[in-house]
């Protein structure tokens, strides 16, 4: 995978969830993904349960947003990572790190903070 294939599964999956399309953000995982925030937080594995997991057939009880702010991934190793703001039960920033295998994700790495604060000031004394 290249960067720009990267960076636009990776806006599928945004997309997907931003639409309430659990189907177009589930299918950016291999059947065996696993997608998982440390230690085990939220953990989820393979494609399946992951469709459940963004809204299945019925959606979500609210709609979802997700925002990247910088996508970075290293065509060597396969392995991207992403700076984002999501929010629906609240809004969290955070990073992703994901493992690319036949050019799907095959295992997503979460680290998210819950804030009220925007992007732009949470990121105030650092930003870019």
């Amino acid at each position: 995978m290249t960067e720009t294939e990267f960076e636009r599964l990776m806006q599928t999956i945004a997309d997907g969830w931003n639409e309430g399309n659990a189907r177009k953000s589930a299918d950016c995982f291999s059947e065996d993904g696993i997608y998982v925030e440390p230690p085990e937080k939220q953990l989820h594995h393979g494609r399946d349960e992951l469709y459940e997991f963004f809204g299945g057939d019925h959606g979500t009880d609210i709609p979802m947003k997700m925002t990247w702010h910088h996508l970075a991934f290293n065509e060597q190793e396969q392995i991207g990572f992403g700076e984002y703001t999501f929010e629906m039960h609240g809004r969290y920033h955070g990073i992703v790190v994901v493992k690319i295998e036949a050019g799907l994700i095959k295992h997503w790495r979460e680290y998210q903070y819950p804030t009220e604060l925007g992007w732009e000031e949470f990121t105030s004394h650092n930003p870019f």
